[in-house]
């Protein structure tokens, strides 16, 4: 990817212990000349490296049916700004072959095969300078061989196009690219070149004689891109697009196997809506009616507690209050009796008494204290003392 476009992109190094596959997408603004290209690069880390690799490509699948799944519901906003929307899709897949020599790995079909519907494939031999040309061609014959034995459909650069076409076909024919990579220069003759420097001789980036780098540089970036664009969005987005509808119940084709225009559909399938909010509500309201029942009767249970405990206090306050008046009345018979006789005390002690000189020594001999103690039964004691002289 370097080399494609000759810049320095972050790639760290990653491990190749990861339990599953991890996608990581970057994004690069890039300008040549007044040419402005907004670059997403998508690496599947670890695509391979596991002892278990029958699902593999699964992540891949859904990481682009994520983005297909976000321009649709860009699509279908009220208010979309597709204009400023910043796409996401996958526009191509450079699927890497390791140059063996021999045929392709078994999960080289299967991921190809899941990916065809979903993405433009460009299949491409790496490290092709690792095996001889004779060899090298003999691995493009077989890899295209078994690609069309599987059924698998890989992007092929389009020829309806006269201005276009004759290169094209031509380039078709040298599918799948055989690339080297390599970002360091050397001097050969008056001039520097990316090459990849071995003790055996010097394998040039850009000699078409060494490796097909140029055709692939050509063909993705300066003769097919708009092409890759066109190809994805009315090709696989419009195929999952119209999945997805279907899957939602817009369909182009009746009961009666009859076009049904989308206005059609849409009103059906508002009808059909309208018809499961009413179930719902009717459900929701049943609900809430039992559930109102059963607050209720937690609540008349709990008034029918409150009123007996409130029975029961009266009753005990009740007996209470007659025990106090009891009391009460005793208390002022008590009372009662106590002035009663204090009134008669008072009374002999204000009668005139007889004044004999004999009557008044014995008194004085005899005279002693009198005490006159009258208990009030209550709650207390009080204790009268009265002296008669």
């Amino acid at each position: 990817i370097n080399s494609l476009f000759n810049t320095t992109f972050d790639d760290p190094v990653s491990s190749h212990f990861l339990p599953s596959v991890k996608l990581r997408a970057q994004t690069y603004e890039l300008q040549e000349a007044n040419v402005l290209l907004k670059l997403t690069i998508v690496n599947t880390v670890g695509f391979g490296d596991q002892i278990n690799k029958e699902n593999s490509y699964q992540p891949i699948v859904d990481y682009i049916d994520a983005q297909f799944e976000a321009y649709l519901q860009e699509e279908l906003k009220i208010k979309r700004s597709l204009f400023s929307y910043h796409d996401t899709r996958i526009h191509v897949c450079l699927y890497f072959i390791s140059p063996t020599g021999h045929s392709l790995k078994t999960l080289d079909l299967l991921a190809m095969k899941s990916l065809d519907s979903k993405v433009n494939i460009i299949p491409i031999i790496g490290k092709a300078d690792s095996i001889s040309k004779t060899e090298l061609q003999k691995f493009k014959n077989k890899i295209m061989s078994e690609l069309v034995s599987n059924g698998v459909q890989i992007y092929q650069f389009p020829t309806d196009d006269e201005t276009i076409s004759k290169i094209n076909t031509i380039m078709n024919g040298h599918l799948p690219f055989a690339v080297v990579g390599s970002t360091e220069e050397v001097r050969i003759g008056n001039k520097m070149v990316r090459a990849r420097q071995y003790p055996w001789g010097i394998v040039q980036v850009e000699n078409e004689n060494h490796c097909d780098f140029v055709k692939l540089r050509e063909m993705l970036i300066c003769t097919n891109m708009e092409d890759l664009r066109e190809q994805t969005h009315a090709r696989h987005y419009e195929l999952y697009r119209r999945c997805r509808l279907e899957e939602m119940g817009f369909r182009d084709i009746g009961p009666e196997n009859k076009p049904v225009s989308l206005q059609e559909a849409y009103e059906a399938k508002r009808h059909e809506f309208y018809l499961e909010l009413q179930r719902k509500e009717e459900e929701m309201r049943q609900q809430f009616v039992q559930r109102v029942k059963e607050k209720e009767a937690i609540l008349k249970e709990a008034e029918q507690k409150v009123h007996a405990k409130f029975e029961e206090r009266m009753l005990a306050l009740q007996e209470v209050k007659l025990k106090l008046e009891k009391k009460k009345k005793v208390l002022e018979d008590e009372i009662a009796m106590f002035v009663e006789k204090k009134a008669n005390a008072e009374v002999l002690q204000s009668q005139p008494s007889v004044s004999t000189p004999l009557l008044s020594l014995k008194k004085d001999k005899d005279r002693k204290k009198y005490v006159l103690m009258l208990v009030i039964r209550g709650s207390k004691k009080k204790f009268l003392h009265i002296s008669l002289l």
